[in-house]
């Protein structure tokens, strides 16, 4: 008798809640996050992806119900955002057809949007500088917004005489195409949340349900840029914890309280420049893993389980993030080596990823079935692990390599 997609949806959900308490599941998860491959796969581009909702979505649908993993990544607010960017006039990023060809991915510009010597007003009032100053620096759409007033340092009449600055033309088109990009969003939430909710009856529930970030990357990656962070760290040591601090504070609150369409407890954290080769072991203890791991511990005991994706090699932490409540989150791996980060974090997190980009892109499928069978012997054992590519399922991993990967799960991952 076939299982119905209750049953399957629990089981599936089972399999993932053991692997993250480092229990052993009846077989190892298979589970994916990605971003244009599931377009690649239907045969879209990524403009396609980026500007036609449904076309996604049910690119999405095909490609779960084809690969049948334990979860799967509800990636099209990530994916399918050219309409709104084209609204905002996003400067932060270039896209298909907008900066790159209509058949790749969307590119991070690094920019410097806050000033070394901005520090101080962000201190002071996040909110207010964010709307005055930082917002018209990454988006046309705010750029009215540098006259937004300083509310409270008006009350009373002040709030009154306060409103005259949004009649002024500029403010009047930022809302005006705030509101545009806002419907755009609305719509393709709303292409996207049906196909979640039948895979869900299905039997499919997803990865996660939040988004968080590291305190650090929040100001490196979207503030003061990599340089600019860089130099920070030596000329700036006090104020940029003092924002690290704040930026911690602020990322608590957001994830915490931002409500998700989802029912998934699991916040997806991709970090960036905590890793070997961007900061000395010796930083990284004083700019990087305080904060983060305040958040990390912040989130599993408002009953959260974070997924930290360590995009590069952190052999030389792996120690020291080891300090974290245990069987509570996912580390998700891209270059460390999966029998070191067993040894040490065994006992502590469960471990996802591993599946090098390379062989998933360019390997056959034999070198990714045994690529896949000694990582579940050497890593299985005892639970904790989740099977994934290295950073996901990349954009132009072979469609044979992908189900390669989950084959090889289904063969070599049954309880022992």
């Amino acid at each position: 008798m076939n299982e119905t997609g209750t049953e399957l949806f629990e089981e599936r959900s089972q399999r993932i809640r053991d692997a993250v308490e480092l229990r052993e599941p009846d077989r190892v998860p298979f589970s994916t996050i990605w971003h244009f491959w599931p377009a690649r796969y239907a045969g879209m581009t990524c403009r396609e992806a980026m500007y036609e909702y449904d076309r996604y979505s049910a690119a999405m649908r095909k490609a779960v119900l084809d690969l049948e993993p334990d979860s799967f990544a509800f990636m099209q607010p990530a994916v399918s955002l050219g309409p709104a960017f084209e609204q905002l006039g996003f400067r932060m990023l270039e896209w298909p057809g907008h900066g790159v060809d209509s058949d790749s991915t969307y590119q991070y510009i690094d920019r410097e949007y806050m000033k070394a010597d901005e520090y101080d007003d962000f201190l002071f009032d996040p909110t207010g500088f964010f709307l005055r100053k930082y917002l018209p620096r990454v988006a046309d759409a705010f750029e009215g917004f540098a006259g937004f007033p300083d509310f409270p340092a008006s009350p009373y009449f002040g709030l009154v005489h306060a409103a005259p600055a949004f009649a002024t033309p500029g403010m009047a088109e930022s809302f005006e195409r705030l509101a545009g990009a806002g419907r755009e969003m609305m719509q393709m939430v709303g292409s996207g949340l049906p196909v979640v909710q039948e895979l869900a009856e299905l039997g499919f529930p997803t990865v996660f349900g939040g988004f968080s970030m590291a305190p650090y990357d929040y100001i490196a990656d979207y503030m003061r840029g990599s340089r600019g962070a860089m130099l920070d760290m030596f000329r700036h040591e006090e104020k940029m914890i003092a924002a690290i601090e704040k930026a911690r504070a602020i990322i608590v609150r957001g994830t915490i309280e931002r409500p998700s369409p989802l029912p998934s407890k699991t916040v997806f954290i991709p970090l960036h420049w905590g890793l070997d080769g961007f900061m000395s072991d010796e930083q990284f203890a004083k700019f990087y893993w305080p904060q983060l791991r305040e958040l990390l511990t912040a989130l599993i005991d408002a009953d959260l389980t974070p997924l930290v994706l360590w995009e590069g090699n952190c052999e030389s932490r792996l120690e020291r993030i080891a300090d974290i409540p245990p069987g509570k989150a996912i580390y998700f791996f891209e270059r460390t080596d999966p029998f070191k980060a067993k040894a040490v974090l065994g006992d502590t997190v469960c471990l996802r990823g591993f599946v090098p980009a390379s062989i998933l892109t360019t390997g056959k499928p034999a070198e990714v079935e045994d690529y896949c069978k000694r990582l579940i012997d050497g890593c299985a054992p005892g639970g904790g692990l989740i099977v994934d590519g290295s950073i996901g399922i990349p954009d132009d991993a072979r469609i044979e390599n992908v189900f390669a990967m989950r084959d090889a799960v289904w063969n070599y991952g049954q309880a022992r």
